[in-house]
């Protein structure tokens, strides 16, 4: 099959508007003192816009009030709004509520997408994927968190770590053990859990990226949750038991695609930067811009930024075409690889700035910060290299190494060619 990254004249227009509308719209935000309830009330005229223009939730089908448009169309909107953490929220497709609404989707009952699903689209529910615990590393398979059935209701016992959103969350998906002594990728299920729940406990974490003491970030945080004897009723399932670990990577495939996708918009952000400081400023006797060093930092950003971007759009035109789950080495791949460009390029943009790249008056800090998070989430890059590098592998055969003396490959030629080589020598 041949790669088609072409859109139609209308979707083009639609992500030129998108640009305007980001930089004109959604970045003087930045500069704001915003907490969470005034950020999400000062967005809403801006998300209605995206509504009109058709938009909003484009990583659902048309049924769910998404657009539909595929996952090399989604890669493309992501790009532009990876300029700004503050920009998803705006067009419905924020982490990790994006994610819990395709698994809704998915696996929801008709009754579970009526209370979940649609007032999350709609924007009047926030969720949280809650899954990583301390101490399993990049192992689902090693959670420890329980879910016993008690007549009609799952008691949920267990701690979570990284929870991304479930200080503002309405309702957690949380993956747990159901069956101990079953199939280890059949234990797990996920189970919808409403946070005013009794016995769910939420402290909020300090982080790299938004440390602790600092003002609250409008969007993003990390917390840990405490579920101590939660019960919810059995309706609560999400899917069937067991399936927890099949959800999860339908979930998370697609999903890398987009942080890769947002990831260069980071990228562009920080190039940008990088050279607008290049060309305007001198340093003993000449711009920045005719320092050796500095084209090289520019030339090789920019050539990171492009294999990235085509890796990525690749991954996501294999995915529109056969499916996530065929697309695992693709996906693995833009993860481990546009993780590190990101940190490589937002990290030039700061030395070129040197303490006012540091410093707090541009955003190159802050993204340097929340950049470094992208090694480790989604999985470790370490996973994913070894994802690659098994499939890989498993297309070549072994060959036998020879005991004994065998001709030299120049012998072998000449045995084959000699005749020839002799005739062409004397041009016969």
């Amino acid at each position: 099959m041949s790669w088609d990254f072409s859109t139609e004249p209308e979707f083009e227009r639609k992500l030129e508007w998108m640009r305007e509308f980001v930089r004109d719209e959604i970045l003087p935000l930045e500069t704001l003192d915003l907490d969470h309830d005034a950020y999400r009330r000062l967005i809403r005229p801006l998300q209605d816009e995206v509504r009109a223009l058709g938009l909003w939730a484009a990583h659902l089908g048309p049924e769910l009030g998404g657009g539909g448009f595929g996952q090399v169309k989604l890669a493309l909107m992501h790009e532009i709004l990876g300029a700004s953490e503050l920009a998803p929220p705006v067009f419905g497709n924020q982490a990790p509520d994006s994610g819990n609404s395709e698994l809704l989707a998915i696996a929801g009952t008709p009754e579970q997408k009526e209370r979940w699903l649609r007032p999350l689209l709609d924007g009047a529910l926030e969720s949280a994927f809650s899954m990583t615990e301390q101490g399993t590393g990049s192992d689902p398979l090693q959670l420890r968190t329980t879910a016993v059935r008690d007549g009609g209701d799952w008691v949920i016992d267990g701690v979570k770590w990284f929870v991304s959103n479930a200080l503002w969350a309405d309702f957690h998906i949380v993956m747990a053990v159901t069956d101990p002594d079953g199939d280890p990728r059949r234990r797990m299920s996920m189970i919808l859990v409403p946070a005013d729940t009794p016995g769910v406990e939420v402290r909020e974490l300090g982080s790299m990226g938004h440390p602790e003491g600092a003002p609250r970030h409008p969007v993003h945080h990390e917390c840990e949750v405490r579920y101590e004897g939660v019960r919810v009723p059995a309706e609560n399932l999400l899917g069937a038991e067991g399936d927890a670990f099949v959800l999860a990577q339908k979930r998370l495939g697609p999903g890398r695609i987009h942080h890769c996708m947002r990831w260069l918009g980071v990228c562009r952000r920080a190039f940008d930067a990088m050279c607008e400081r290049a060309v305007s400023v001198s340093l003993h006797g000449g711009l920045l811009a005719e320092k050796q060093l500095v084209q090289d930092w520019i030339a090789l950003s920019a050539a990171a930024m492009a294999s990235t971007r085509l890796l990525t759009l690749h991954a996501a035109w294999k995915i529109d075409q056969v499916g996530a789950s065929n697309a695992r080495e693709e996906i693995a791949m833009i993860k481990y690889h546009g993780a590190q460009v990101m940190l490589d390029v937002i990290d030039r943009a700061v030395q070129l700035h040197g303490s006012l790249g540091y410093s707090s008056d541009l955003p190159l800090e802050a993204m340097l910060r929340w950049a470094r998070a992208a090694r480790f989430y989604d999985g470790p890059d370490e996973v994913h290299k070894v994802t690659v590098a098994r499939r890989v592998l498993r297309r070549y055969q072994p060959v036998s190494v020879p005991t004994e003396h065998v001709p030299t490959r120049r012998a072998l030629a000449l045995e084959k060619y000699g005749a020839q080589l002799a005739q062409a020598r004397s041009g016969a």
